[in-house]
């Protein structure tokens, strides 16, 4: 079972209840976003947030799954994918029972690949069956767009770390040393060290790399 990570839904789901309104057109009534469990193992995903919450559940199962797990992020799959939920050919599985009870029909995912196979994957959902690529193209360039403040709201949402150790780190991954980030911050070596130390801590790593990446998949980097 991937490992519980806390998040403050009521920003996110603000955030997904405005997205779907602004989706209105494309008849989009549920936004879900997956992302890497940090402590868990590679094909371990977390909900970082759904809309509807109401959908929890569904949306649980869709990260239980492996449809659109690790195995398909190594095969040669695009970024991309647009699905009619019951007609996909990848069998009846219990995510998909769950959102076609809902009365939803069709599935966009867009995928926002991060180090070592993990990625954050939004998931938009209608009722009905898209027929225009078009339909299916007007909603991945919105999470393209909207991924950004998304990430921002999320790190501030979910991340364990101090606003000064998430900055050691956001260097770190830039190459800066601890004397060169303590420059930049105008602070002690020993200083950045600490806040290093920290961070470690709180992503249960005993090393930078380990503390970056893990970072990364909390998309605090």
């Amino acid at each position: 079972m991937p490992s519980p990570v806390n998040f403050d839904s009521v920003a996110l789901d603000s955030m997904l209840a405005d997205w779907i309104s602004a989706l209105r057109e494309y008849a989009v009534e549920a936004v879900v976003v997956l992302g890497p469990d940090p402590f868990g193992r590679r094909q371990d995903r977390v909900v970082v947030a759904v809309h509807p919450p109401r959908l929890q559940e569904p949306a649980a199962s869709l990260a239980e799954s492996r449809d659109f797990g690790a195995p398909w992020r190594e095969s040669d799959a695009p970024l991309v994918a647009w699905q009619h939920i019951a007609n996909s050919g990848a069998g009846v599985d219990r995510w998909r029972l769950l959102w076609l009870a809902h009365g939803f029909q069709s599935v966009v995912r867009v995928e926002f690949p991060l180090p070592s196979g993990r990625a954050f994957e939004c998931f938009m959902f209608s009722p009905r069956q898209f027929h225009d690529r078009a339909e299916a193209a007007a909603l991945v360039w919105s999470a393209l767009n909207i991924w950004p403040l998304f990430k921002r709201t999320m790190a501030a949402a979910s991340s364990p770390l101090s606003p000064r150790e998430s900055e050691c780190l956001a260097l770190a991954f830039e190459g800066m040393t601890a004397r060169q980030t303590g420059e930049r911050l105008r602070c002690t070596e020993r200083t950045i060290n600490y806040h290093m130390a920290n961070a470690m801590a709180k992503l249960r790593v005993d090393n930078k790399m380990a503390a970056i990446q893990r970072a990364c998949w909390l998309g605090v980097i």
